[in-house]
């Protein structure tokens, strides 16, 4: 069995918090640690919050997709704003970072939204849309479960 739902949304304020808050219903309904619930909201507000700042002109929206299936969530925010600027190629020697772009320094305002959900999940990729149109954050958690939780949590890690 799995959980699975997807959100179509304004690119406004209040959009966050909506989708934050129906992720951690379904954490809840299907019997995921509330830690873990909590990392994973965080970085779906990380997600969508910059979805909402550069995901276009403010007559489109942005899409939210979570999948919970067996031990893992998966979570996919899909806009249609410019999409990420090509980064220069790199020799094949030199080392690729862990995340697509150095993290802001603690002190600053903005641009620590992608280290963020790097740091609180478990495998994450950042690409564009089709046609270099949007950009598309989706990020991996393996799922740890409530002591003595539902039975939908049985049936979920069954799967």
């Amino acid at each position: 069995m799995s959980i699975w739902w997807s959100l179509h949304l304004r690119r406004e304020a209040a959009s966050v918090p909506l989708a934050r808050r129906l992720l951690i219903g379904a954490m809840e309904t299907a019997g995921v640690d509330p830690e873990t619930s909590y990392e994973l909201a965080v970085a779906l507000s990380e997600a969508c919050a910059n979805a909402v700042e550069h995901g276009g002109d403010a007559s489109t929206g942005y899409r939210v997709t979570a999948l919970i299936d067996g031990d893992t969530c998966r979570i996919e925010v899909i806009d249609s704003g410019p999409g990420f600027a090509e980064r220069p190629r790199r020799p094949r020697h030199q080392a690729r970072t862990p995340y697509p772009m150095t993290p802001a320094s603690p002190h600053e305002e903005h641009g620590r939204g992608l280290f963020l959900i790097e740091s609180l999940t478990d495998h994450v990729r950042v690409r564009n849309g089709p046609g270099r149109r949007g950009a598309v954050v989706s990020f991996d958690k393996i799922l740890k479960w409530r002591e003595g939780g539902p039975p939908a949590a049985a049936l979920l890690r069954a799967s």
